[in-house]
């Protein structure tokens, strides 16, 4: 559905992105992560014809994104920073994008005014953040997008207010097949929407797979005994007898492995998805991945 075909973009001397691929399956909640300064912004801005890439291609359905009206027209985008007409109220917003959306659904509009129940004669500005999210979230919903890229999404929303939002995600990815793009740092809370997932790092794709067979290569084993060679090691740590590994391999191959090395005990333990991206993630300090284990 979207794709990055070895793009570039440089600002200057800096390269925000370097000979970047990516690719979202149609249908598919894809989750972007990365530390401060990856890129993630970047590529969010080149997927949704902001910037133009110096070079690579960038795709929806196989045709190029940069100045078609009408691939961009079935976007919706709710980046970090929430964009508002100055001294605009949520209603002068609906009437903007009803105005520029043909199909815009005014009936669904209204069923989100009564889960937002947000002051619509209020100016935007006076909001607070996650009742700005919460604006950008009703008035984008309803244009019914057939891409939605989220930058932050659940940033300022209170925990209530998150589950909500992410039911509606999930809801338009159901019913009519909608491919959701989200950038976030709330790792928790994508490991409970994403079906796919891409690591980045200094503008390069560390990672990219389905969250399932990412969880399935990573391990955490806790064992007493002799370490097997055989064993392909992230990391290593422990106390006394005790040793913590992060290793990579399916399942079966690890617990092949330890029970042909006899160790005199050993588990293995399921990493969520926050560990996986620290241990991926080269360039981690020691101190950080202990805190982990």
């Amino acid at each position: 559905m979207l794709k990055l075909q070895n793009v570039t973009k440089t600002f200057g001397d800096f390269k925000a992105l370097d000979d970047l691929s990516l690719s979202v399956p149609k249908g598919s909640v894809y989750g972007l992560v990365g530390p401060n300064g990856a890129g993630k912004s970047t590529a969010i801005r080149i997927l949704t014809g902001v910037y133009r890439p110096d070079n690579g291609q960038v795709l929806m359905e196989g045709q190029p994104i940069w100045e078609n009206d009408a691939l961009k027209a079935r976007i919706g985008l709710i980046s970090d920073e929430i964009f508002y007409f100055p001294s605009s109220t949520l209603e002068d917003m609906y009437r903007f994008y009803s105005g520029i959306f043909p199909n815009y659904d005014r009936e669904l509009y209204a069923r989100l005014s009564d889960v937002f129940r947000l002051p619509s004669k209020k100016q935007i500005r006076s909001y607070s953040k996650g009742m700005q999210k919460q604006a950008a979230f009703q008035l984008v919903l309803c244009a019914h997008p057939d891409v939605l890229i989220l930058d932050e999404p659940v940033d300022g929303l209170d925990p209530v207010m998150r589950r909500t939002v992410s039911s509606l995600i999930l809801s338009e990815v159901a019913q009519r097949q909608v491919t959701v793009l989200i950038s976030s740092h709330n790792l928790r809370e994508l490991e409970d929407l994403c079906d796919h997932v891409g690591i980045m790092d200094r503008g390069k794709m560390l990672l990219e797979r389905s969250l399932a067979d990412m969880q399935g290569t990573t391990h955490k084993v806790q064992m007493v005994g002799q370490v097997p060679d055989q064993l392909e090691i992230l990391h290593t740590s422990g106390t006394g007898r005790l040793q913590n590994l992060i290793v990579r391999g399916t399942a079966a191959e690890v617990e092949r492995i330890l029970a042909e090395a006899n160790p005199e005990y050993f588990e293995l333990i399921p990493m969520s998805l926050e560990e996986i991206f620290i241990y991926e993630l080269g360039g981690i300090r020691d101190e950080i991945k202990n805190i982990i284990l």
